[in-house]
């Protein structure tokens, strides 16, 4: 077996391949793409980084290829959909670096409280100044975290060590999760009105994307102190600066930026009080070697016909099953990412149940589809068909699955019950030929196509109602490509259920919701899984 190590893979994780006696490692910490395309068909496997682009070109000439590892968690260099067409597995390690982006937030807070990096720049300039740069402790403060994947988790956690109240929001954690970790569940507005310092760990997403501005900071406790290492744009750079000028927030450190390298006209730069690093928060030796050996264990196993736990694309099938699931993936996708995007508050369990012919194969793949899609659209990290259980679990989330031979009205039928402390939503979805409908919200009966994206509207059935939303859109120029409502044996309550082709800000939304007779207005982005 021949593998190929490109971009500076640390030592540690070629030296468990270097170890098997049928595998030769070839190392080229800089290789061309040109020359990449040219040799690749000689690998039975390829290890990169960052630096190289295993592009379609790259694929199409890899005959022998098994397998591509990703030494870190961002897999956008690597062509997924043509590796996974040709049978190529990819892997990540989704945990290699996540105890080095906790302890830098730890670190950002910490020279945030003491203004650590301003003292050693004057005390190298040979300046004495201790009564100007008097700090706060951690101890006794309220932190709040909005995120609590593993690495808002695991700054909880060391919050808590140092003796600060924490406040989490995460519309998808449950109250047990929350016990667990000994923190306190608060809405969004709890931890931008009570919190001293706050620090996110968020995807970005159309929705977290500039979710803390202006608006929110002056809403915030004086002397408030933010941190992001999580994704550049979740706090709004431009609004950032201004309040620490305006002595709105009393400081921030930020490690991730809207375009990076930053860019030299970057606001936030040469702002008193704003400590700046260059994406920093998986730069540890411990991390590189972390990711590097996880990768070089999952081309073990992968190259010796072990399952491998990190994939990032399909886990394998037989033929005969997949032939039946692949058109209901992509369904089971859009019905996940309806429950989570319609469910108020954490989900707690999963009831997943299939009718008709579909339960005549095996559905675990099925299953693991509904929950990505339920899971994609609000965790920091890609979530795929092999974590996606584990994610789940992580989250306390139970998954149920049934089976039921007759599906009444439709060959097959496949229905999800998203359950939180406040109530239960229902999704149905079938198959016209190979094409995924959603056929059932709650109790309304619907034929919807799970479009780009839909909006969900339930409203009082009278004249007007449904006339006012199409203006609203119409005034903000986005397009409806269609239009369902669905009704149910209550009298004069109906479901709107809009295919839009355009993005909704959240003012549009907002003016929807706020028409006299709808009862609320709820956007599903299927881009988001």
């Amino acid at each position: 077996m021949k593998i190929l190590a490109a971009d500076g893979i640390s030592k540690e994780g070629i030296a468990l391949l270097t170890r098997e006696p049928n595998f030769e490692v070839v190392i080229k910490d800089k290789i061309s793409h040109e020359e990449l395309v040219e040799t690749i068909g000689e690998y039975d496997a390829l290890m990169v980084r960052s630096a190289s682009k295993v592009t379609a070109d790259v694929i199409e000439k890899a005959n022998k290829l098994k397998i591509i590892g990703r030494a870190g968690v961002g897999v956008d260099n690597i062509d997924i959909p043509a590796a996974t067409a040709k049978g190529i597995i990819v892997i990540n390690s989704p945990g290699g670096n996540t105890i080095a982006a906790t302890e830098h937030t730890m670190a950002m807070m910490l020279a945030l409280s003491r203004h650590i990096p301003i003292a050693n720049e004057t005390m190298q300039k040979g300046e004495w100044n201790r009564k100007k740069y008097v700090g706060v402790e951690l101890r006794g403060k309220t932190l709040g975290v909005i995120g609590m994947g593993r690495i808002g988790g695991g700054v909880a956690k060391r919050a808590l060590a140092f003796d600060m109240k924490v406040i989490a929001y995460d519309p998808y954690m449950n109250e047990e999760r929350a016990k667990n970790l000994g923190v306190q569940v608060g809405s969004l507005q709890d931890v931008i009105r009570e919190s001293d310092f706050i620090t996110v760990h968020m995807p970005l997403t159309a929705e977290t994307k500039g979710m803390i501005s202006m608006k929110e900071m002056r809403e915030m406790k004086d002397g408030v102190r933010l941190i992001n290492c999580a994704r550049g744009g979740i706090i709004d750079e431009a609004d950032l600066a201004a309040a620490v000028k305006e002595g709105i927030v009393a400081g921030a450190a930020i490690d991730v930026y809207t375009s990076e390298p930053m860019a030299e006209d970057n606001p936030l730069r040469n702002v008193p009080g704003i400590i700046l690093t260059p994406h920093l928060g998986a730069s540890t030796v411990e991390a590189q070697i972390g990711v590097s050996v996880d990768v070089s264990e999952g081309i073990l196993a992968a190259l010796k016909g072990e399952p491998v736990t990190t994939a990032v694309n399909m886990a394998p099938v037989s033929k005969q099953v997949m032939k039946v699931l692949s058109p209901y993936l992509n369904l089971g996708e859009r019905l996940g990412c309806t429950v989570c995007s319609l469910a108020d508050g954490a989900i707690s369990s999963l009831e997943i149940k299939y009718s008709g012919k579909i339960t005549e194969v095996n559905t675990g793949m099925l299953t693991t589809a509904i929950i990505k899609g339920m899971l994609n659209p609000v965790m920091e990290q890609d979530v795929n068909y092999v974590n996606a259980p584990k994610f789940a679990e992580e989250r306390e989330i139970k998954v149920v699955e049934t089976k039921e031979k007759e599906a009444k009205h439709f060959r097959s039928l496949v229905s999800v019950v998203a359950k939180t402390d406040k109530g239960e939503v229902t999704v149905e979805g079938t198959l016209f030929g190979d094409e995924g409908r959603i056929v059932k919200i709650n109790k309304f009966r619907v034929d919807v196509d799970p479009h780009a994206r839909i909006l969900i509207c339930p409203h009082i059935n009278r004249p007007g109602v449904i006339g006012t939303v199409g203006s609203i859109m119409g005034e903000a120029n986005i397009n409806i490509s269609g239009m369902q409502v669905g009704r149910t044996e209550i009298d004069g309550t109906n479901l709107m259920v809009l295919t839009i082709d355009n993005d909704i800000p959240s003012a549009v939304l907002q003016k929807v919701k706020a028409i006299d007779g709808i009862f609320d207005a709820k956007l599903v982005n299927f881009h988001a899984v």
